[in-house]
């Protein structure tokens, strides 16, 4: 393992005023995506609208820092024969890629998930490596309702992370290691800073015991934050703050930066409750964003599957890279969003 050079990719991958895009949707989960935007998915399909962005000049070179991909996608060249992934390092960006082969039931703990894809992970990322990969992502689902999450889920889901972080350092890549506590329920922010702080003190313990050095990885975590059915919503400041409190407990200085997952929320609170953080600053650590649907929801429903809207997808996408670029600085105001195209 060369560690100043896992430190010098994860440090590019929190670069100031850029942040990651999460393009590592499943086939399952664009689907769904592209139905609601009345587009059939195909494998061509798919490649059409991730080259769209992958495209977007002045997104990717100015505010991404690097693209979490399918292993689909990776796989995948644009339509003139140009590999995906030169595509992204031409616009100045890292390849990335999604590694967990999503979650089972968790035996005796009904309701609970295991993230799985740990069997031949080794070998799995030679290939990418080779590839052009040099970041990695496993997602951990933790889930919040009545009696759990249990220890054994939260155990068992930190070790995995930890056993995948480690592989990915032996292999010369950055793993992006996330334990994502679900905004679903109808629980207060206090309860998923409760649940947080448990989940991430043990991941670090985990990453301690499988000496993952903290200096070559990336935490991606969801924010102290209301569960979508909860009738008392908290408020940006208040997301901010318990935010920042939590992870200055929990998240060690060595590690380079912390990039969000939106976790379901939407395209404008993701890019405010960023902001609001990096406006409270002095941080051992760089915030920055990594995601998905936030910064995706707009460029899908403008290019709606018509080659004649690539462009307004690009600008849709450019637009929502921007004022994440512009809340990872704390730079962001609302009243910016109206110079949407």
């Amino acid at each position: 393992m060369n560690l100043a050079d896992l430190n010098r990719i994860a440090l590019a991958m929190v670069t100031p005023g850029k942040g990651l895009l999460a393009a590592d949707e499943s086939s399952g989960t664009i689907k769904k995506r592209f139905d609601a935007i009345k587009v059939d998915s195909t494998e061509d399909s798919r490649r059409d609208y991730r080259e769209m962005l992958f495209r977007s000049q002045e997104a990717m070179s100015k505010y991404i820092s690097g693209v979490i991909l399918y292993d689909e996608t990776i796989w995948q060249n644009a339509k003139d024969g140009t590999p995906l992934v030169k595509l992204i390092e031409q616009a100045g960006a890292i390849p990335g890629i999604k590694v967990d082969e999503g979650t089972q039931a968790l035996p005796n703990c009904p309701g609970e998930l295991v993230t799985v894809g740990l069997d031949k992970l080794a070998e799995r990322l030679k290939k990418y490596y080779e590839r052009g990969a040099r970041f990695a992502k496993w997602r951990a689902v933790i889930d919040i309702g009545p009696r759990i999450p249990t220890q054994t889920a939260v155990r068992v889901n930190a070790h995995a992370l930890a056993r995948y972080a480690a592989l990915c350092q032996a292999a010369q890549i950055v793993p992006i290691v996330e334990p994502e506590v679900l905004m679903d329920g109808d629980h207060d922010i206090d309860r998923c800073y409760e649940v947080t702080q448990r989940v991430l003190n043990r991941t670090f313990q985990e990453l301690r015991v499988q000496r993952v050095a903290l200096e070559g990885m990336i935490l991606k975590p969801n924010m102290a934050i209301s569960g979508k059915k909860c009738p008392k919503q908290a408020s940006v400041q208040e997301v901010a703050e318990k935010t920042i409190r939590l992870l200055k407990s929990c998240v060690p200085a060595a590690v380079p930066g912390i990039a969000f997952l939106s976790g379901g929320q939407s395209d404008e609170e993701a890019t405010a409750h960023l902001d609001a953080m990096n406006k409270i600053g002095h941080l051992p650590w760089r915030l920055t964003f990594s995601y998905g649907r936030a910064l995706q929801a707009a460029p899908q429903k403008a290019w709606s599957g018509k080659p004649d809207n690539v462009p307004a997808g690009q600008r849709a996408f450019s637009h929502r890279a921007r004022m994440n670029g512009l809340a990872s600085t704390g730079n962001w105001e609302a009243g910016l969003e109206k110079q949407a195209a």
